[in-house]
């Protein structure tokens, strides 16, 4: 059976819950929903993790959803701590998570490239040793103070955005699963 691990990036605890920093929380969150997952606390793997086993043209794929309860910055530490106690190849690793420079609500999936400042995600690239990680990003925009910015909850008119994305989440999912990875990554930045 092939694994896939699907990783949403934000921070633990309901402090942190609906701010913008936690989209990849949220994320996961919405596939929760449609997936029925029933997600455990991993001390040791610093996460907590959810699995669900999908058909997918005739192949079977134990999917691993995981929300690192190391906070944003450390994200690195229990992707790491996954893909080796899974035994699980970085080519099979999906990351979500916001992104400053994109307009809120916006798509943008890519194979690689640097973190953009994004400190969950160079945390990964730091720990794994390579900038080659498949990636959602989704904008949260920008505003003045970053730290205070992006600890800040959506106010309505972006958050009735974000839910459009979020609602999508799972069809994502589900074409990330089933398509070739440039025909997903074209697929969603054309449409976006």
């Amino acid at each position: 059976m092939k694994y896939k691990v699907i990783v949403g990036l934000g921070n633990p605890g309901l402090k942190y819950k609906y701010t913008r920093h936690n989209i990849g929380f949220m994320f996961i969150d919405s596939i929760s929903k449609d997936y029925k997952l029933d997600f455990r606390l991993d001390k040791s793997l610093r996460c907590m993790i959810a699995d669900k086993i999908v058909d997918v043209n005739g192949e079977s794929y134990k999917l691993l959803f995981i929300k690192p309860t190391t906070y944003m910055n450390n994200s690195g530490e229990c992707v790491e701590n996954v893909l080796k106690y899974f035994d699980i190849q970085v080519e099979d690793l999906l990351v979500i998570h916001d992104d400053l420079d994109l307009p809120v609500a916006k798509v943008r999936i890519r194979p690689n490239g640097s973190s953009g400042g994004q400190k969950g995600m160079q945390s990964i690239i730091d720990h794994l040793g390579t900038s080659n990680i498949n990636r959602i990003r989704i904008g949260i925009d920008k505003d003045g103070d970053t730290i205070n910015y992006v600890l800040s909850k959506f106010p309505r008119d972006d958050k009735d955005k974000i839910d459009m994305v979020l609602d999508k989440a799972s069809k994502m999912i589900k074409d990330y699963l089933t398509m070739k990875f440039e025909n997903f990554m074209n697929e969603y930045n054309r449409n976006e």
